[in-house]
């Protein structure tokens, strides 16, 4: 799990976000696995939104693994009223907008890719410090106990 301050980190990052661009109704930030980090998503249901991102992202990473396009990117939903985008937010999570139907989708893309970025690197950087990789021992070279063997003595 991602620490508390990293997590105020990552919300301070999605108001700013959500001030620099007027039309997005909501921004959350989830692990690849569907948990949410955190949140400004209001009258939405993170959580379920953050667990339909999850199997989203599954689908999407299998349609890029099968057609060869590299690792996922972005995802971008139109709906009747609005956009959903998802963006690669380092390699622990990711970044969902909710938008107004009449954002201008390049500024949308712009915006959330930096901020993808900037949360990939905070995310990451936690999870790397809550679960550091265990120290590496040399092999240590200890000889094998011998067994000498008495003659037999009559």
């Amino acid at each position: 799990m991602v620490p508390e301050a990293e997590v105020q980190d990552v919300l301070d990052e999605l108001q700013r976000l959500r001030a620099r661009v007027p039309l997005l109704a909501g921004a959350l930030a989830a692990t690849t696995d569907g948990l949410v980090v955190a949140q400004d998503t209001p009258g939405i249901e993170a959580e379920g939104v953050a667990a339909l991102t999850a199997a989203a992202l599954g689908v999407s990473t299998r349609m890029t693994d099968a057609t060869g396009r590299g690792g996922f990117r972005e995802l971008l939903i139109r709906g009747a009223t609005g956009y959903i985008a998802t963006y690669a937010a380092g390699s622990s999570a990711v970044l969902t907008l909710l938008a107004e139907d009449r954002i201008n989708v390049g500024r949308l893309h712009l915006e959330g890719r930096r901020a993808g970025a900037r949360i990939g690197e905070v995310v990451d950087a936690a999870l790397e410090r809550a679960d550091p990789a265990p120290p590496t021992r040399p092999p240590q070279s200890r000889a094998l106990p011998r067994r000498s063997i008495a003659p037999d003595h009559p």
